[in-house]
């Protein structure tokens, strides 16, 4: 009710904002991209509430029509005339170099803000304005692809996405089958992990006695959910993905659920990548759960391995023998995991690389390869398992030779274990797979003793 009553609010400031623009010069003349860099020059030295609000709108609805080149010409427009005021940051500079103080610190830190935050801002005032920069930082995630010349417009809007959608702002809501249809849509939609083919599908992932789905949405984006995570629950901690997606599989009675499963767990807004919502989301679900059923003993997920394939086929440092990587080839038969001999061997050789992967393999910048698991850990979990051949899907044996990993949330140690990695980088893991690794040190002591 507040949610509707506040976005009327604003539509009729925007509607009448309108009226009075209409008045004065034709939007017509603004529809191209030199146009809209016009009217946003006009945006920010407006002080008008209504006008300024009805002037917002204008803006991103003409943005929404421009072409790709008209986005990126704009995009460019943003770069190029919307940085710092450079006189007043040079007068700030030598104010604060003749006597440094805090007020002149704070004067240096205003004046090297880009123009184009407060216009950002000023476009957030627009119904629907959130939902629409999200979008368009979608649109520039796209035309960057590793170019630089926009990555200084890319900070300045992620820097505002970051302050607008901390996890103070979130809301946690369970998905179930009374949920409304243009939600449930969403969810099909935005599922990334394992797809759902269709309404009955999803249906038996949210409507079960021993299914539950939870979604995190922002105020100013109520039909929007942002993350959403499917969860499972069971007796014991499972190391396959097919029994918990079958068809035909049977219901566990509630009193026997022992396990909470978190199987899938999907970003929906592109716009918001490299967003972090703050740690402790999954935190927030597991408290939800207990407080339902206060009989759950564990917290873990069942997670894929996006990256793990195509880390295996690039990377020229791997931890192998000449031997190792002659039965790496066995990889290029579609069909090896049907053969006992060929998957022991292989499992053999994955699974203590896949260790290596999890606990050592870092980014030039020495961050954790994986981002599944920088999710979890930065979320205060455990590496608790490596599953051999847990995904025997097509995607799951192409990007992960069908390996998943169970991450486990035991929540007295949630903020210890986000504290070691976020601190000092370190993957808290179980024996079991420090064991691996472990494995992988003794194959290359014999291939150097030999």
């Amino acid at each position: 009710m507040a949610n509707a009553f506040f976005s009327d609010l604003l539509a009729t400031i925007s509607e009448r904002g309108r009226t009075l623009l209409r008045r004065g010069d034709s939007a017509d003349t603004r529809r191209g991209a030199d146009g809209l860099i016009e009217l946003c020059d006009a945006l920010l030295s407006g002080r008008g509430e209504a006008s300024g609000t009805a002037m917002a709108r204008e803006v991103l609805d003409i943005y929404r029509e421009l072409d790709a080149a008209g986005r990126r010409a704009f995009f460019d427009g943003l770069v190029r005339n919307f940085g710092p005021d450079r006189e007043r940051l040079s007068r700030a500079i030598e104010k604060w170099r003749a006597q440094p103080s805090d007020e002149d610190a704070s004067s240096l830190h205003f004046a090297s803000e880009p123009r184009r935050q407060e216009l950002i801002r000023r476009l957030n005032r627009a119904p629907g304005g959130t939902g629409d920069l999200v979008s368009m930082r979608a649109d520039l995630l796209g035309m960057m692809n590793g170019h630089t010349d926009l990555a200084a417009l890319d900070r300045d809007v992620s820097h505002l996405l970051s302050s607008w959608f901390n996890r103070g702002f979130l809301v946690l809501r369970r998905i179930d089958w009374s949920t409304p249809a243009n939600i449930l849509e969403k969810i099909i939609r935005y599922e990334a992990v394992h797809e759902i083919s269709d309404w009955d599908d999803l249906r038996r992932r949210i409507d079960p006695v021993d299914r539950r789905c939870y979604a995190f949405f922002h105020p100013a984006m109520v039909d929007e959910p942002l993350i959403f995570v499917e969860v499972a629950l069971t007796e014991a901690i499972p190391g396959a993905i097919a029994p918990l997606l079958a068809v035909d599989r049977r219901h566990l009675p509630i009193e026997k659920a022992r396990t909470a499963v978190f199987y899938s767990i999907s970003n929906t807004q592109r716009g918001l990548g490299g967003i972090s919502f703050g740690s402790f989301l999954i935190k927030q679900v597991v408290e939800e759960l207990r407080r339902e059923l206060p009989k759950l003993d564990n917290f873990v997920t069942l997670s894929p391995v996006p990256g793990f394939m195509p880390w295996v086929k690039q990377d020229k440092d791997l931890p192998l023998s000449d031997e190792d990587r002659e039965v790496l080839q066995r990889l290029d038969d579609p069909k090896w995991f049907e053969s006992p001999e060929t998957a022991a061997l292989l499992r053999g050789v994955l699974e203590p690389l896949a260790a290596h992967y999890f606990l050592k393999a870092r980014t030039p910048k020495g961050r954790l390869i994986d981002s599944v698991a920088r999710f979890h850990l930065g979320n205060g979990a455990r590496l608790e398992r490596i599953n051999w051949l847990g995904d025997l899907s097509p995607k799951g044996m192409r990007e992960s030779a069908g390996i998943m990993v169970n991450y486990l949330y035991r929540l007295d140690d949630i903020e210890k274990n986000h504290e070691a990695y976020a601190n000092d980088g370190e993957v808290v893991a179980s024996s079991a797979v420090k064991k691996l690794l472990k494995s992988e040190g003794r194959r290359l002591l014999d291939m150097r003793l030999s």
